[in-house]
């Protein structure tokens, strides 16, 4: 699964950012992600080391919004990852893999290929 897509955004609450200063980050990840594919994600995308990684299936819930009319929240999972060395991240930025970088570089040079050459008529008066 790609990194982006597994990853939805971190999860910021009062208890999130408690839990940063321990070294604990909360993302909202995909239904179908792993423990693994999460990992390889923040490895990805913020370049720092994960030592573990705890997931919570956050249950569907009703909302009454009329008489007889209900509102459902779809169910969700929230990932709970420790990293090495009580390390930060900075949830503003993540880092792009050097493959990403390459592609970019080489369809950067594509596209500065050198003009033609115009070649000025001299007027004969």
């Amino acid at each position: 699964m790609k990194a982006l897509y597994t990853i939805r955004k971190p999860v910021v609450t009062e208890k999130s950012t408690q839990m940063q200063e321990k070294g604990i980050y909360a993302f909202w990840v995909s239904s179908k992600a792993t423990k693994i594919d999460v990992k390889q994600a923040v490895k990805e995308l913020y370049g720092a080391d994960v030592s573990a990684v705890k997931m919570v299936k956050v249950p569907a819930k009703f909302r009454a919004i009329r008489k007889g009319n209900f509102n459902k929240r779809s169910e969700t999972v929230k990932a709970y990852v420790t990293l090495k060395n009580r390390s930060k991240l900075d949830l503003n930025k993540f880092e792009k893999s050097d493959k990403e970088v390459k592609v970019k570089l080489a369809s950067a040079k594509a596209e500065k290929k050198p003009a033609a050459k115009k070649t000025a008529k001299k007027s004969t008066k």
